[in-house]
C-alpha cells in the first residue's frame, strides 16, 4: 500500500475557497471539512482503498498480455487467442450501461461490490482452466466484473468526494497505472516463467480483499442508496438491451476486421448495423456532431483515448519488426509514458489551472497528435529509436492532461442522479473507440501487407514500412480533430 499512499500524497490540493465544499459531503463529517484533502482523516480510508483496487486493476491488466500467449498454447488455442481479449471488451460494454443504471437507482456500493466478485471469479476460472473456451469464459466474466467497477467508482468519486477534491482524486487514479506499466510485464514474465501463466491470474482475486475493507465502509457512508427521484425509478430495459447489442457489435465487428476475407463481410455489416442504433441511444444527444458541453466531452474521451490507444498497440511491433528490437527493449521504449501521463493528470489537478481546463486539454490533443505523427519517422535508418521514445513520453502527456481532465468535466457537467449514466456513456465512448479504431487500423496495416497482428503485437514477418504509415498517420489526422473539439466542452 506504500505506493498508494504516495500516489495520494503526490495528488493532494489544498482547498483554494470555502465556496467549493460541494453538497455531496456531508458537512457534519468533519469541523475543519475546509482543510481536507485526499490523504485527509476524513478521506483517507476511501482514498486508499479505491486507488488501490484501481492500481491492482492496473497491474492485472498490464500483465495479462505477457502470459496469454503462454496460456493460449497450453490449452491448445491459439486459433482462439483474439476471443481471450474481444470477450473481455465486449462483456465489459455491458457492465459499463448496468453499472450506470444500477449507480443511479441503488448507489454504487452494489454494483462496485458484484463487480470486484466478478472480476476476482474471472480470473479464478481463467487460472484454473483446462480448455480455451473455458479460458476465453473467464475473460467474460472478469470483463463484465471490470465494466461494473469503473463506472461505480466513478459515482464514488461524484457522490462521496467535494468538487474541489475530485481532479486530485482522478490524477491518482492514472497515477495508479505508472508503476504497473513499468514493473507488471516484467513481474507478470518472472512469474510465468518461474511458477506458471496461471499463478498471474489466480494470485491477485486474493490481493483485493484489504482495499475492499478499508474501502466498502466509508463507500457505505458516504455515497450508497439513490439521489432524488431516482429510487423510485427502475431499470430502463431499452438501455439493457441497448447495451447487449453494442457488445455484440463491437465483438463482430473486431471478428471481422481480423479476417478480411468476403465472408467477413457479413459479420462485419451485422455488426455495424446493431452498433450504429445502439451508440445513438446510450450516448447523449448530439454526441456525434460535437454538441457544446457534455457530448463534446464524451465525443472527446472516445477521440482521444482511440487514436492513442490503436496508434500504441502498433509501436512494440514497429520496432521488432522494423528496426529490430527485442521486444523487451520495445515495451520499455514506452515506459516513460507512465510517469509523464501521471505527471499530465497532477498538471490538471492543480487548482490554479481549474480556469484554463479547456486550454490544457487542447494543448493534450496537440501533444498527442504530434506523438502519433512523429513515431513513424523511425523507419527511416537514419532516425535514432530513441525519438520514439521522448515523443511517446510528450504523447502520454497530453494523455494525462485529457484523460483526467474529461472526467472531472464530466462530473461537472452531469446532476447527481445522472452521474451513473454519464459516468457510463463516457466509458463506452472510451472502449468503443478503442475497438473501431483498432479495427479500421488493423485491416489497414493487414491490407497493405503488414502481416497477421495479435493484441500483443507479436512477431509479423514481412510487415511492410508503408502498413505502419497507413495506421499513425490517420490517427494523428483523428487526434486533430480532438483538438477542435477541445474547442467545445464548455456550455455557452
Amino acid at each position: 500500500m506504500c505506493c498508494v499512499a504516495l500516489t495520494l500524497a503526490v495528488m493532494t490540493v489544498p482547498k483554494p475557497r470555502d465556496a467549493d465544499v460541494a453538497d455531496v459531503v456531508d458537512a457534519t463529517d468533519s469541523p475543519s471539512v475546509a482543510e481536507e484533502t485526499v490523504l485527509g482523516r476524513a478521506y483517507r480510508a476511501l482514498s486508499v482503498g479505491i486507488v488501490s483496487v484501481v492500481l491492482l486493476i492496473a497491474f492485472e491488466a498490464t500483465a495479462v498480455g505477457t502470459a496469454m500467449p503462454v496460456a493460449a498454447r497450453e490449452l491448445d488455442g491459439v486459433s482462439l487467442y483474439a476471443f481471450a481479449f474481444s470477450g473481455y471488451f465486449t462483456t465489459s460494454l455491458f457492465g459499463m450501461v448496468l453499472a450506470g443504471q444500477w449507480s443511479d437507482r441503488r448507489g454504487p456500493l452494489g454494483p462496485l461490490a458484484v463487480g470486484i466478485s466478478s472480476f476476482g471469479a474471472g480470473l479464478l476460472l481463467s487460472g484454473t482452466a483446462g480448455v480455451m473456451w473455458l479460458f476465453i469464459l473467464g475473460r467474460a466474466v472478469q470483463g463484465l466484473g471490470g465494466g461494473l467497477v469503473i463506472v461505480a467508482l466513478y459515482v464514488v468519486v461524484g457522490r462521496a468526494y467535494p468538487e474541489r477534491l475530485r481532479p486530485a482524486i482522478m490524477a491518482a487514479f492514472a497515477a495508479s497505472w505508472v508503476v504497473p506499466s513499468i514493473v507488471g510485464p516484467l513481474a507478470a514474465g518472472t512469474v510465468t516463467e518461474q511458477l506458471g501463466w496461471r499463478w498471474v491470474f489466480v494470485g491477485i482475486p486474493a490481493l483485493v480483499v484489504l482495499p475492499l475493507a478499508l474501502a466498502l465502509p466509508q463507500i457505505r457512508r458516504r455515497a450508497a442508496g439513490p439521489v432524488g427521484e431516482s429510487a423510485s425509478k427502475s431499470f430502463d430495459r431499452r438501455r439493457i438491451r441497448l447495451a447487449l447489442a453494442i457488445s455484440l457489435g463491437a465483438g463482430l465487428l473486431q471478428y471481422a476486421a481480423q479476417d478480411l476475407r468476403p465472408l467477413s463481410l457479413l459479420p462485419g455489416t451485422v455488426g455495424v448495423a446493431l452498433l450504429v442504433p445502439a451508440v445513438l441511444g446510450l450516448l447523449p444527444r448530439g454526441t456525434y456532431r460535437a454538441a457544446r458541453g457534455l457530448p463534446s466531452v464524451v465525443l472527446l474521451r472516445g477521440v482521444a483515448a482511440g487514436s492513442f490507444i490503436a496508434a500504441e498497440s502498433f509501436v512494440p511491433l514497429m520496432l521488432v519488426t522494423q528496426r529490430g528490437l527485442s521486444p523487451t527493449l520495445a515495451g520499455f521504449s514506452l515506459a516513460a509514458g507512465g510517469g509523464t501521463w501521471a505527471l499530465g493528470s497532477w498538471v490538471q489537478s492543480r487548482s490554479r489551472f481549474e480556469a484554463y481546463r479547456e486550454r490544457l486539454t487542447t494543448v493534450g490533443m496537440l501533444l498527442v497528435a504530434a506523438a502519433i505523427a512523429t513515431a513513424p519517422s523511425v523507419l527511416i535508418d537514419s532516425v535514432p529509436v530513441w525519438t520514439l521514445a521522448v515523443a511517446w513520453a510528450f504523447g502520454c502527456l497530453g494523455m494525462g492532461l485529457v484523460i483526467s481532465s474529461t472526467s472531472v468535466l464530466l462530473l461537472q457537467l452531469s446532476a447527481p442522479a445522472e452521474a451513473g449514466s454519464n459516468s457510463a456513456a463516457l466509458q463506452i465512448s472510451d472502449g468503443l473507440s478503442n475497438v473501431v479504431l483498432l479495427s479500421a487500423g488493423g485491416a489497414a496495416f493487414a491490407a497493405l501487407g503488414g502481416g497477421t497482428v495479435s493484441h500483443t503485437a507479436a512477431h509479423a514477418s514481412g510487415s511492410h514500412p508503408a502498413a505502419f504509415a497507413a495506421v499513425f498517420l490517420p490517427m494523428a489526422g483523428v487526434a486533430l480533430v480532438g483538438a477542435w473539439v477541445t474547442t467545445r466542452l464548455r456550455e455557452l
